[in-house]
C-alpha cells in the first residue's frame, strides 16, 4: 500500500492587483480641486438666479455711477474734466463695489456644505477618492471665482472714473487685488460656517454677522472703548499763556493781536489709542482705502476724496497715540511746534492679514468637518 500525497498548485504568476492609494484628509491635488470647482460652477452657470444677479449688479452699479457723475456736473459745470471729480467718482465706485460685494459674497459659500448635505449630494462626493481638502478647496475656488465675476462686471465703471482723471492708472490694479482678496476671505469664512451650522439659514446669518462685525461693529467698538482709555494727566501744551486769556477777560488785552505761544505743562485728557487702533485697521473699507486710495491724487481736504485720505491718515496717527506736545497755537504768524515723531506707516497689511486669517480658519474648519466617517452629526442632519 502506497501513500499518496497531494500538493496544492502554486498560483500562476501574474500582475498584482491594483491597489487604491490612501487618501488623507489634507491630500490636495489640482485635479481634485478642479473637478469640484467645475461641478460647482456648472451648477451656478445653469442657474438663472446667478445670471439675474449679475445683470442686476451691472444695472445698480452703473446707475449709481451715472447718478454720481451727474451730481458732480450739477455742482460744478467743469466736473467732467476736473481731476477732483475723477477722484471723487473713483472713491464712490470703489466703496460701492466693495460694499455690494460684501453683501453678495456671503450667499455664495454660506450654504456650500450644509446645502449639499440637505440635498443629499454631499455624501456622493465624500465616498469618492476626493479628499476633504479637495472638496473644501474646490467649493472655495468656485465661490471666489463667482464673486470675482461681479468684480469684473464693475471694471467698466472704474474705467469711467479713471478717464475723468485725478487717479493714476496704477491705482486700479491695487484696488481690484485688495477687493478680490477680501472677497476670498469672506468666502472662506462662509465655508467654515456652512460646516458648523446644521441649517443653511443659520450659516448665512452667521456669515453676515461676521461681515457686519468687521465693517460696522469695529468702529462702534472703537468709539465705545475710547472713553475708557482716556485719562487726565499732565502733558506739555504749546499755546497761548494763561496771562493772554486773563488780559482778555480783564479788558486790558487786544483780541485782534495774535498771542505769543509758549510751551507749558497743563492737564489734558489723553486717549491711549495705540491699544485699540487695530479695530479700525481690520475694517475692509479701511483696508482698501489705506492700501489704494490715499496718495493717489492731490485733492481738496474738504472733498469726498480728501476726507478719505484724511481718514486713513488719522488711523495711522491713532496707531502712535496722542501727539505730545499738544499743539494749541492758532496764531497766524506762529507755525506751531512740530514734535519729532516717527511715521506709523500704512495699516492695511495688518487689516488684510486679519481678514485672510479668518478666511483661512474657516477653510481649516471646513476640511476637518468634511472628514469621514464623522462621529457626531447635528440632530436632524441628513447623511445621504
Amino acid at each position: 500500500m502506497t501513500a499518496t500525497t497531494s500538493t496544492t498548485p502554486a498560483p500562476a504568476a501574474g500582475p498584482s492587483p491594483r491597489t487604491t492609494p490612501a487618501v488623507g484628509t489634507w491630500t490636495l491635488t489640482w485635479h481634485g480641486v478642479r473637478t469640484v470647482a467645475a461641478l460647482e460652477l456648472r451648477q451656478r452657470v445653469r442657474s438663472s438666479r446667478w445670471k439675474t444677479a449679475l445683470v442686476v449688479w451691472f444695472v445698480v452699479v452703473g446707475a449709481i455711477t451715472l447718478l454720481a457723475g451727474g451730481v458732480l456736473t450739477v455742482f460744478d459745470d467743469s466736473a467732467a474734466t476736473t481731476d477732483e471729480a475723477g477722484a471723487v467718482l473713483f472713491t464712490v465706485v470703489t466703496g460701492l463695489v466693495l460694499g455690494l460685494g460684501l453683501l453678495v459674497t456671503p450667499t455664495l459659500t454660506s450654504t456650500a456644505v450644509n446645502g449639499d448635505r440637505a440635498a443629499g449630494t454631499l455624501a456622493t462626493l465624500q465616498v469618492t477618492l476626493l479628499s476633504p481638502a479637495e472638496i473644501a478647496a474646490g467649493k472655495l475656488l468656485a465661490a471666489w471665482l463667482s464673486a470675482c465675476a461681479f468684480l469684473v462686471v464693475s471694471l467698466p465703471f472704474f474705467a469711467i472714473a479713471l478717464a475723468m482723471g485725478g487717479v493714476p492708472v496704477a491705482t486700479l490694479p491695487r484696488v481690484v487685488v485688495l477687493i478680490a482678496l477680501l472677497l476670498a476671505a469672506v468666502c472662506g469664512t462662509g465655508l467654515g460656517w456652512s460646516t458648523l451650522a446644521a441649517r443653511p439659514a443659520g450659516s448665512t446669518v452667521l456669515t453676515f454677522v461676521t461681515v457686519a462685525a468687521l465693517t460696522v461693529f469695529t468702529p462702534i467698538f472703537f468709539g465705545l472703548t475710547y472713553p475708557f482709555l482716556s485719562t487726565t494727566q499732565e502733558v506739555q501744551v504749546y499755546g497761548p499763556p494763561d496771562s493772554y486769556w486773563e488780559d482778555l477777560q480783564d479788558g486790558t488785552g487786544d483780541a485782534a493781536a495774535d498771542p505769543v505761544c509758549e510751551l507749558s505743562v497743563q492737564e489734558r485728557s489723553v486717549a491711549r489709542t495705540e491699544w485699540t487702533w487695530w479695530l479700525l485697521a481690520v475694517n475692509p473699507f479701511m483696508v482698501v482705502a489705506d492700501g489704494a486710495v490715499p496718495g493717489s491724487a492731490a485733492v481738496d481736504e474738504q472733498s469726498t476724496a480728501g476726507i478719505v485720505v484724511t481718514g486713513t491718515q488719522t488711523v495711522r496717527d491713532l496707531r502712535l497715540g496722542q501727539q505730545v506736545p499738544v499743539d494749541e497755537c492758532w496764531s497766524e504768524h506762529d507755525p506751531g511746534i512740530t514734535p519729532e515723531r516717527d511715521g506709523a506707516g500704512p495699516v492695511w497689511p495688518l487689516g488684510l492679514a486679519v481678514n485672510l486669517l479668518l478666511g483661512a480658519a474657516g477653510f481649516v474648519v471646513a476640511v476637518r468637518r468634511l472628514r469621514t466617517p464623522q462621529r457626531t452629526l447635528p440632530r436632524g442632519t441628513r447623511v445621504a
